[in-house]
Parts: C-alpha cells; sequence; structure tokens
C-alpha cells in the first residue's frame, strides 16, 4: 500500500496531478480542494495516498490532509458511494462542512453535490452519522498559494480545462457551463473551479 509520497509537483490538469518521487512519475486523482491547495508546477509536495487495485488498473488517489483522506475511506464505505462520487464530495465541501450536513441532517445542501440525489443524501446521513473520526479543525495555512499558474507551457484554455474537470466530477456540459460563466477573469484554472462549486453550493 502506498500511503504517502513526497517530490516535485510536475503538472496538475484537474482532476489530474503528476508526481515526481526519485525519478518515477506518479499520476494521482484528486479532490478540487487538494487541487487548489497544491504550490505550482516544479515545487515540492507532499500528499497522503489511497490506492484502488482493480483487475484493470491501479487507481492513486492524492490528498493534501490525512483528513481529508480519512474521510474519503469512509464515503468509499457507503453503499453506492465509490470513489468518483466520495472525490465529488470533497470537491464541493471540506471535512467540516460535510460533518456538519451530516450532523445537522442537511439533505438540501449535500444534493446540490453532482450525482447526490435525495436518497443518496439520506443514505449518507444515516451511515456517516457515527463514522466521523475524532479529527480537529484544519490548520490555517495549509492551503498553498492559489492561482499560481503552473511553470511550463501555458494552458491554451484554462477555462475549457476548468469546464472538463466540472465534467469529469458528475456535473453535466450544460450545468459546468453555468457555474463558470463570467469567470473567465480568474488567474487560473483551479481558481475558476474553486469558483464555480462556490457558488453551486451557494445555491
Amino acid at each position: 500500500m502506498i500511503g504517502r509520497l513526497r517530490g516535485t509537483l510536475l503538472d496538475k490538469q484537474p482532476p489530474w496531478l503528476v508526481v515526481d518521487v526519485a525519478g518515477v512519475g506518479y499520476e494521482l486523482e484528486a479532490s478540487m480542494t487538494t487541487l487548489v491547495a497544491l504550490p505550482a508546477a516544479g515545487e515540492s509536495v507532499t500528499l497522503y495516498t489511497h490506492l484502488t487495485v482493480r483487475d484493470d488498473a491501479h487507481l492513486l488517489y492524492g490528498f493534501v490532509r490525512d483528513q481529508e483522506r480519512t474521510l474519503f475511506r469512509a464515503l468509499i464505505k457507503v453503499n453506492g458511494v465509490g470513489p468518483k462520487l466520495a472525490l465529488a464530495i470533497l470537491s464541493g465541501m471540506d471535512e467540516n462542512a460535510f460533518r456538519r450536513c451530516v450532523l445537522d441532517d442537511d439533505v438540501k445542501s449535500l444534493t446540490r453535490l453532482p450525482g447526490v440525489g435525495k436518497k443518496t443524501a439520506e443514505r449518507l446521513i444515516i451511515e456517516m452519522r457515527d463514522r466521523f473520526p475524532h479529527w480537529e479543525a484544519p490548520e490555517p495555512g495549509v492551503a498553498g498559494p492559489e492561482g499560481t499558474a503552473p511553470s511550463g507551457e501555458p494552458r491554451q484554455d484554462p477555462l475549457a480545462d476548468a469546464e472538463a474537470a466540472l465534467v469529469s466530477l458528475g456535473y453535466k456540459p450544460a450545468e459546468a457551463a453555468r457555474m463558470l460563466a463570467g469567470l473567465e477573469g480568474e488567474d487560473s484554472t483551479e481558481a475558476m473551479i474553486k469558483a464555480a462549486l462556490s457558488r453551486r453550493m451557494a445555491g
């Protein structure tokens, strides 16, 4: 089991990133919460990881905080929730926001997440209520610099990259386009995604 990686961030194209560890490039999938917290390409990063082994692939998921990984692991144990939906949930809200939704029986906020209907939201609340680890609130300053453009070749169309990332999370193309409307002025793909998700959760 690969539990943690420390190396150089080579690239991030939501929802994917590549980390070089002693000459080996590890490709990981991550939530938007983790992606916006990462520094620019070329910087050193440490990620907590979760490895899923399937018959057709070995999939590695990366998290900037151990708490986020812990919640991811709890989520994929819920009936009907796989890694893709778990990442979508973590992209739409952080661990503490999700915990508040569960403890407050806030079905409405959960159903704003892609792939989460009313029945799934209710199941999440019921099954997750007793699964929360005893974690502390995230330490301030854990996030890396936001809006920093990665080194290397400039992205040709960051808006298209942001839309593709939202679609990969489960949003329909038309919905992703609406979420990103008017955000062309943001200075990075990650910033666009973060703003779009915040707008969506605000209703």
